[in-house]
């Protein structure tokens, strides 16, 4: 196999990615984890404009006001907030952490799957063993010590659950190389001198990376749900910000009083969550199919 027969190869993969984006759309499960995430999506993303009023902007004589209340289509909480405005803006909250926290987690344990992978035996064990360790803890409790350690706040959320991603990518990406760096077209790279890093960052990477997009909504989900979990026990998001975590955790006195105070934000929860699975599983399984041609 020749260097230019190579440069084909990275001319079909946007063809590739196409008919991937093509076979996940057509599973009803890929179908519809894709239209729930884009809605919530669309929703975050139109937050200011349908919100009816800041988040965090109280109305004197409103506490735990009805549904239907006059500019408070969802009623207010217990102090007072409009809660479809909190709902909306809590909505960014999640999708930020799910999309930008997995998309750094994945992108260093990429990093970190290529030089295990390609790095030698010392490297590989060293790295893997730490991985190893990271994985060996509940990722609630791997939050809970990066959020101790950073202090609460958006950024620091991000940071802690990018952390508790990165060994899953790792292992992930570390498999896929191995794999990859055994098949003809990355011997032949070598047999002509090509260097190490261009066979890493050119050949190998792209080939092998199917594995690792297939978990990215999956691993999203999971950052929604750690990132509501560590506001619910208050060491997520700070107030006045809405979250839908804090929003679970101040409704929990008021259940019966304002029971779309709790139901809102947690069904909202479980649909991304679902959403967001249904998607990783269609993009697995289409994956699977393509390899099997």
């Amino acid at each position: 196999m020749s260097v230019a027969s190579l440069e084909r190869d990275d001319l079909r993969a946007p063809r590739r990615r196409f008919r991937l984006i093509k076979a996940v759309m057509a599973r009803p499960s890929g179908l519809f984890g894709f239209t729930v995430v884009a809605l919530i999506t669309l929703a975050a993303v139109l937050a200011p404009w349908l919100a009816p009023c800041d988040p965090a902007t109280q109305f004197a004589g409103l506490r735990l006001a009805a549904a239907g209340t006059a500019g408070h289509p969802l009623g207010t909480d217990e102090l007072s907030r409009d809660l479809l405005s909190r709902v909306l803006f809590g909505a960014r909250i999640s999708l930020l952490v799910g999309f930008v926290s997995v998309a750094a987690g994945a992108g260093l344990g990429i990093i970190v799957g290529l030089i295990s992978g390609m790095g030698g035996r010392f490297v590989d064990t060293l790295l893997m063993r730490a991985c190893d360790i990271l994985l060996a803890y509940p990722g609630i409790l791997l939050g809970v010590i990066a959020v101790a350690i950073l202090g609460p706040g958006l950024i620091q959320i991000c940071i802690a659950v990018a952390f508790v991603n990165l060994p899953l990518f790792a292992r992930l990406m570390r498999a896929s190389v191995l794999r990859e760096r055994e098949l003809d077209y990355v011997k032949a790279a070598v047999a002509q001198g090509t260097g190490l890093w261009r066979i890493m960052l050119r050949h190998v990477m792209p080939n092998g990376i199917g594995v690792v997009i297939s978990q990215l909504a999956s691993a999203a989900g999971h950052g929604v749900l750690l990132e509501a979990s560590l506001s619910f026990i208050g060491l997520g998001i700070r107030p006045p910000s809405a979250s839908w975590g804090t929003m679970l955790s101040g409704s929990r006195d008021y259940l019966t009083v304002a029971p779309l105070y709790a139901v809102v934000p947690g069904l909202l929860l479980m649909l991304l969550v679902l959403g967001l699975n249904l998607l990783g599983d269609a993009m697995q399984k289409s994956l699977d199919s393509a390899g099997d041609e």
